[in-house]
């Protein structure tokens, strides 16, 4: 495979630094990779399952960066010094 030159310095560089054969090394990562990727798609689907039944109910974003900037504010009204 080929890649960009920053990123083939810093596989090399792991090459040295672990004695891993570079296949072993890619193996490793895309196989990582992979596995999260698949974590991600389980659980986006699983969140949709939920929204699509009705077991969670979704909320307006502006409502809640709203609610978010009321409660900060509210932390900082808290540690100002008075």
């Amino acid at each position: 495979m080929h890649f960009a030159s920053d990123l083939q310095a810093k596989i090399d560089q792991l090459v040295i630094e672990t004695g891993r054969a570079p296949d072993k090394l890619l193996e490793d990562a895309m196989a990582g990779y992979i596995a999260e990727l698949e974590e991600t798609r389980d659980m986006l689907n699983s969140r949709y399952d939920d929204l699509k039944s009705g077991r969670v109910k979704p909320i307006d974003g502006e409502m809640f960066f709203e609610s978010l900037r009321q409660r900060e504010e509210e932390l900082l009204k808290q540690r100002s010094p008075r």
